[in-house]
């Protein structure tokens, strides 16, 4: 298939609201694809080459001087061919190695044709071709069940691998999709109450029928720990370990492999989070957490893990089994290092655990229906975190130059909310919600002024506008309604607690779930 015809496709996606619309352009282009073009098509349909990150940023396209094709003939497989190479390249003479792979690829493309790989490459393609409407597209083009297509992607945590499962292999192969020790699977998600009370009587309302006919209704409350999620797989003495975004951290962090290796269990899928505590027993910050992530060198410190869910555990799969049954396995194969937590059905005894996990330096707690299942992938009303100050994770749209004291300085944080259905403006765009530039110490404004002329799309008078790209936690004390922002919602003091480089703007809060805060 030529790239122009995905390209052709983006342009009718990303022209339409309707989301019967897109997904009708991207099911008539997917069911036109050869089996071994379908992974590495859904990779740019998504702004997520297979082969990921590939060494080549903004600075490097914006230097190429290239003159492009005139007529396309660029194929797909060119295209996944020359991002092979650019990942490749790497060692002595490997900037100028990309230069020339990039400089060969572009002079192969037409204007048009280039403009969408540079923003794959980037991955600032916005289409609203979000992941779901994608799985209907896939649904429809292989004449299979959507459910069967989704529970696929969410076991497998690989889009592309679903598509070409359901496009190109024997029916059935979609329902053969299942748990697999070392290959990762989408996390399950937690919504957002304002307090326990409230968060007890949602899972209460999500609770199963049999709970809700006996009139008991308990709920497994649990510290939430600011710390990173971590996915652990064990095979006998191989121990791989992911993030919350499928990325292999195993090599970081030796101390984790070493706990599981111990653990009474052969082979195992553990969900959890990792943090390290300081000398005084309390936690540390989540950035020391994110250090020891991103770095190859020897620790400063350790992290320890703290599970709360199994997903797989000697060849017995859990994922569908209720949350009771499977902390009964937790407890037996991780008990030591299990988040402290309590099954009540009582608020009182939630709340005295709120404070209790506040006191000990935590963020407060996360609530979930005993009787759930685990939803991979999804943000629903089974989990829900709880804490005393409600936090976001926003998007950076742009960034003001500060006056005063920060003049010179990128300061004022312009801050987006995901708008995934196109409520309010192109799906999969972002609806800007508020300013802050509270929190911010010395060092995150240097970093700022750094780091935003980077990945700029454009500068006004005033400000740099940036690819959406950067997630921010922001803290706040509630929102208010405002007709000057499209979303018609406000952040209310509105303040930086801190960068969060591990997650990706996919994950960032809906403005939904702002706009629910006003009821």
């Amino acid at each position: 298939m030529l790239l122009s015809e995905v390209v052709g496709t983006v342009d009718v996606v990303a022209g339409t609201r309707s989301r019967l619309a897109k997904t009708e352009a991207l099911a008539g282009l997917l069911s036109r694809l050869a089996p071994d073009e379908i992974v590495p098509a859904v990779g740019f349909l998504t702004a997520s080459p297979r082969q990921g990150r590939i060494g080549v940023g903004w600075r490097s396209l914006s230097a190429l001087d290239t003159r492009h094709a005139d007529v396309p003939s660029l194929t797909v497989l060119d295209v996944d061919a020359a991002l092979d190479e650019l990942a490749a390249a790497g060692g002595a003479g490997s900037v100028a190695a990309r230069r020339g792979a990039l400089e060969a690829l572009a002079s192969r493309a037409t204007t048009r044709e280039w403009d969408f790989v540079a923003r794959v490459i980037l991955g600032e393609l916005r289409t609203g071709a979000l992941e779901g409407v994608l799985l209907d597209a896939i649904a429809q083009a292989s004449g299979q069940g959507a459910a069967a297509v989704r529970r696929a992607a969410m076991l497998a945590g690989d889009l592309g691998a679903t598509a070409r499962i359901a496009l190109a292999e024997p029916a059935g192969a979609l329902d053969a999709v299942g748990l697999e020790v070392g290959r990762p699977v989408l996390p399950m998600l937690a919504s957002t109450a304002a307090t326990v009370a409230a968060a007890i009587a949602t899972a209460g309302e999500a609770a199963g029928s049999s709970a809700r006919e006996a009139g008991v209704s308990r709920s497994s409350v649990e510290y939430k720990l600011d710390g990173a999620r971590i996915q652990v797989h064990r095979d006998g003495d191989s121990v791989r370990v992911y993030t919350r975004n499928l990325a292999d951290i195993t090599a970081r962090v030796p101390e984790i492999v070493e706990i599981v290796r111990g653990l009474p269990a052969e082979r195992l899928i553990l969900d959890g989070e990792t943090l390290s505590l300081d000398e005084d027993g309390g936690p540390r910050l989540f950035q020391d957490t994110m250090a020891r992530f991103g770095s190859e060198t020897a620790p400063q410190f350790v992290l320890r893990p703290w599970f709360f869910d199994v997903l797989h555990a000697d060849g017995r799969d859990l994922i569908d089994e209720p949350l009771c049954a499977r902390q009964a396995v937790l407890e037996a194969v991780a008990g030591p290092w299990r988040v402290p937590g309590i099954v009540t059905a009582d608020a009182g005894a939630a709340e005295r655990l709120s404070r209790e996990a506040l006191a000990a330096g935590h963020e407060g707690v996360v609530v979930k229906g005993i009787d759930s299942p685990y939803a991979a992938g999804r943000r629903g009303k089974s989990w829900i975190k709880v804490k005393p100050v409600l936090t976001y994770d926003l998007v950076v749209l742009a960034v003001e130059w500060g006056s005063g004291r920060r003049t010179g300085q990128l300061s004022n944080l312009h801050l987006g909310a995901l708008d995934a259905a196109g409520e309010f403006g192109e799906p999969g765009g972002f609806v800007m919600v508020g300013k802050t530039f509270k929190g911010l110490t010395d060092e995150l404004l240097r970093w700022q002024t750094d780091f935003f002329p980077t990945i700029q799309t454009h500068r006004s008078a005033y400000a740099v506008h940036v690819r959406p790209e950067t997630v921010v936690e922001i803290a706040i004390d509630g929102v208010q309604r405002s007709t000057r922002y499209p979303g018609g919602v406000a952040l209310r003091f509105a303040r930086v607690k801190g960068y969060r480089p591990d997650k990706s703007p996919a994950d960032a809060d809906m403005i939904q779930t702002l706009r629910a805060l006003l009821r």
